[in-house]
């Protein structure tokens, strides 16, 4: 077969299958390295044991999670902007940890509150949140439970959100600016 009398377009299919194949096999990689450095690190840091046994149970069991659940953590789709979003949950971290501290203050005044029967009217609350990706549903339920005060009771697959409050101030911010912050955080 001689090659030289071959056109680019008799070679482009072939090219396109094999480095399409080429490219999610190293976007699987990637995506599987990433997570397995993530759950080890927190592996050794929550273990704090260093020795070959607990390291050896640390490597194994951090191998399977990477391997079943790589995609959940981070998709091959977004692996072009996971720099990008990082950073966006760097920044985020701070932010939440901001609102926690408010959300404490506010329920240790009402738990210091002498008149405590009285200031304390919980409640549930439903709104409908505009995030669509079931990873931004997740953050935002989870900061919603972190914030004291608020607990989400329900979460649907189509952003349904029921949450429990401890007063009605406490649920006054929701879905609000946390909501715009996890949709910026995951690009929504």
């Amino acid at each position: 077969m001689n090659l030289d009398n071959l056109s680019a377009a008799d070679l482009s299919p072939v090219d396109k299958k094999g480095s399409g194949a080429f490219a999610a096999r190293i976007k699987k990689l990637i995506s599987f390295t990433i997570t397995f450095l993530i759950c080890f690190t927190t592996w050794i840091i929550l273990s704090g044991r260093f020795d070959l046994f607990h390291l050896g149970l640390g490597v194994i069991a951090c191998t399977i999670v990477a391997r079943l659940s790589g995609t959940i953590l981070i998709s091959r789709r977004g692996l072009e902007n996971l720099p990008r979003q990082w950073f966006r949950f760097i920044c985020y971290i701070p932010w939440l940890l901001y609102q926690v501290f408010l959300a404490n203050v506010h329920v240790m005044s009402l738990a210091f509150n002498p008149r405590l029967s009285e200031v304390i009217d919980p409640g549930i609350i439903r709104f409908k949140s505009k995030l669509k990706k079931p990873m931004s549903l997740f953050i935002f339920a989870n900061s919603i439970t972190l914030t004291p005060g608020t607990i989400t009771v329900f979460v649907s697959i189509t952003g349904e959100f029921t949450v429990h409050v401890i007063d009605e101030h406490s649920g006054l911010a929701l879905p609000g600016e946390m909501e715009e912050k996890v949709a910026l955080l995951m690009g929504e």
